[in-house]
């Protein structure tokens, strides 16, 4: 099932390689619901957390970096798996198709050798 939702990068994004060489970016987002307590009026906020995988480039990885605020377009999946106590765990996935950068100018901390960082509007993806 595709989904689109607008989250917040929650740490800098990781490029992985798997064994035949393929690469992945890797990281969190954080989206925000928020809700109002029908009883007092108070406004409270459910965040969710998503681990990211996008496949497309790994040219992107420097522009996702920890507060910056995306459009995310992919099909969400489910992950379980067992914490370091032993217990039971699961967390929300999302293989990303497309990305859309919302805040004014992703910071950047120091790209990757052998990545070019272009102009303002120019982004390689």
């Amino acid at each position: 099932m595709n989904i689109t939702t607008t989250a917040r990068v929650t740490a800098n994004a990781v490029t992985r390689t798997t064994k035949t060489d393929k690469k992945v970016v890797n990281f969190n987002v954080a989206v925000n619901d928020p809700y109002k307590v029908k009883a007092t009026g108070e406004v409270k906020q459910n965040t969710q957390f998503i681990r990211c995988a996008y496949w497309i480039t790994d040219k992107v990885a420097p522009y996702l970096t920890k507060g910056t605020v995306v459009e995310l377009t992919g099909a969400i999946g489910t992950e379980a798996y067992t914490n370091k106590q032993g217990d039971p765990q699961a967390a929300l996935t999302l293989n990303v198709r497309n990305i859309k950068f919302h805040s004014a100018k992703p910071a950047i901390a120091a790209p990757a050798e052998g990545v070019d960082v272009p102009a303002d509007d120019d982004l390689p993806f």
